[in-house]
């Protein structure tokens, strides 16, 4: 590029497209965080992180040179720290470096997830480096590079494979390469029991998740719209804005579709899948942003929106793969497809607008000739890792955490994570409302313990009652509990478990046996306080009319003491009757 040819308007656009696209790396980093353990989140940013700091050093060495350094067929050339002369276009060859830089980091960093939890960091770092530096930029260059794909035709087509901004470059490599990486590591302990059946292990943050995918879905409005590599001309704007349409509705008629198909199939609406849905619609019609009308987009995007939970249960129940986060579905299926959907719909050769299969068939040999490129050289990257270094961490580390065993993190990664007490105080608490068909003995049990401690027993009968609730239903308690005279309580956070027969719930297409939810204990020593009392105001207070309302159990104290004044029995619960 020189003075002559240099433009302002495509230079910004490309710098703005380069900025969204690498925002995308918050994205990946927030959806993996959120559809894995919090033991991993630690992990999973620096891998996300890394990723694309060894990335970028590693394209810049010898990646964009083997991507864009000539026209040769299958490689382009090795020109170490790119100090060549690049044919850029309009804009400056550092800017046309950044945008395809994010762009290989971005087929980097899909595996992070399906691998999640049970990777060396070492290791994944030198997948990280192999992908970026040789991988990457070899099957790039067959289409972007001016390679053998760009130059291939067929019958009638002669205008070669089409991939406008990367469904296949960049996400179907991503994705082959997350499904050899995730076979060869094996599944997370626990993932499958004895009979190979699929057990659901939930992620530890939705919120996180929708995060990710909200940053993804708005970095897709520069990883497509700026693939035009300009925004100077009547025809470059027509071909943005028809790529934003057809970006923005594939993916909102995909997560429609997930949303209807995954209510239909699990009886409720499932939510991680349905964010799944809607990153699948975005990966399917970036192949053809360009080339399809918008009706022809939201075909796409229907279909990706079910081949996805398809693809995921497939990949998960049949196969006994572990993905966590669905990449193998999203960006592996759903990349294939959307490419071969620019031979279907392409409103120039597509197969259902003008009759010709010819460039369907071009389609058809660019997939599979990158998909067998990528098996190839992935299954020998992993496998030689596994050899070497090894692939997957100890059993022990797994268990513990990456967070605490690979980086140190020993409190792990969020110093505060426990569930915060109660709900919005409600000082006027209404009587509770039964809303289920179960009586209140079976939807708050009552468990008397008798079991002794071996000490003496005191001629004053006292009772510690301990009472299990929800969440969301302490503060109904506690103002229950007040009215009947108890002015002070001990309360903890607890962890329990447990599923109602009769009543499957699903994650990701996988039934959830068993499901560790945040509860509140309540504990209370009473002697002047009768605990039918004790036990009525709970019962008010929790009572849905639903299985697991709440649970009650009844100790008997033999001897209470205070430590300040050494007053025992009734007269260290004087004033403050209650633990």
């Amino acid at each position: 590029m020189d003075a002559s040819t240099f433009n302002a308007f495509d230079t910004i656009w490309l710098i703005l497209g380069a900025i969204l696209v690498f925002w995308m790396q918050a994205g990946f980093a927030m959806v993996e965080t959120g559809f894995t353990r919090a033991k991993n989140a630690g992990n999973i940013i620096m891998k996300n992180l890394m990723d694309y700091a060894f990335g970028s050093i590693v394209f810049w060495i010898i990646g964009y040179s083997l991507m864009f350094g000539g026209d040769g067929p299958i490689v382009g050339s090795f020109d170490l720290f790119a100090t060549g002369n690049y044919d850029t276009g309009s804009v400056p060859m550092w800017v046309h470096f950044m945008f395809n830089t994010v762009f290989c980091a971005t087929a980097a960093t899909i595996v992070s997830g399906a691998m999640a939890e049970r990777t060396k960091f070492k290791s994944y770092l030198v997948y990280s480096v192999v992908i970026s530096a040789v991988i990457y930029p070899i099957e790039a260059h067959w289409t972007w590079g001016g390679g053998w794909l760009s130059q291939f035709s067929f019958g009638s087509w002669t205008g070669g494979f089409t991939d406008y901004a990367g469904s296949t470059i960049v996400h179907m490599v991503g994705g082959i390469s997350a499904l050899i990486g995730a076979t060869i590591l094996g599944p997370r302990i626990g993932k499958y029991d004895k009979n190979g059946k699929s057990k659901a292990i939930p992620g530890h943050s939705l919120t996180l998740g929708a995060l990710g995918v909200f940053i993804l879905w708005m970095g897709w409005f520069g990883f497509n719209p700026a693939s035009s590599y300009g925004l100077s001309s009547f025809e470059q704007g027509m071909d943005v804005g028809n790529v934003f349409m057809t970006t923005n509705i594939a993916a909102a008629v995909s997560t429609v579709a997930t949303m209807v198909f995954t209510w239909v199939k699990y009886g409720k609406p499932d939510v991680s899948m349905t964010l799944n849905g809607s990153l699948a619609g975005l990966v399917a019609i970036t192949a053809g942003c360009s080339a399809v009308d918008p009706w022809a987009a939201a075909i796409i995007g229907l279909v990706a929106g079910i081949l996805v939970v398809v693809v995921i249960e497939f990949i998960d129940q049949k196969l006994k793969i572990d993905d966590p986060v669905g990449a193998v579905g999203v960006h592996g299926a759903c990349g294939l497809f959307g490419t071969i959907c620019v031979g279907l719909f392409g409103r120039d050769g597509g197969l259902f607008t003008t009759g010709s299969i010819d460039r369907t068939v071009v389609q058809l040999v660019g997939v599979f000739s990158v998909a067998l490129f990528v098996i190839v050289t992935m299954t020998i990257v992993f496998l030689l890792i596994k050899a070497t270094i090894g692939l997957r961490v100890t059993t022990e580390e797994e268990v513990i955490g990456l967070d605490a065993l690979e980086h140190g993190l020993v409190a792990g990664s969020y110093a505060d994570f426990m569930p915060s007490l109660g709900s919005v105080p409600n000082p006027t608490m209404p009587s509770a409302v039964a809303v289920g068909t179960v009586s209140s003995d079976e939807a708050v049990p009552v468990q008397v313990v008798t079991d002794k401690s071996g000490v003496p027993a005191s001629d004053v009968a006292m009772s510690k009652v301990e009472i299990i609730c929800k969440m969301d239903k302490f503060e109904d308690l506690k103002a229950s509990l007040e009215a009947v005279g108890i002015t002070g309580m001990t309360v903890v956070n607890v962890m329990g478990c447990g599923v109602q027969k009769g009543n499957t719930k699903y994650y990701r297409g996988a039934e959830v046996e068993v499901n560790l939810l945040p509860k509140i204990k309540v504990e209370v020593v009473v002697c002047a306080v009768p605990v039918s009392a004790v036990i009525e105001a709970a019962k008010k207070a929790l009572y849905t009319g639903n299985i697991g309302d709440g649970k009650i159990f009844v100790y008997g104290i033999d001897e209470v003491v205070k430590v300040r004044t050494g007053e025992t029995n009734a007269a260290a619960l004087q004033g403050v009757d209650q633990f």
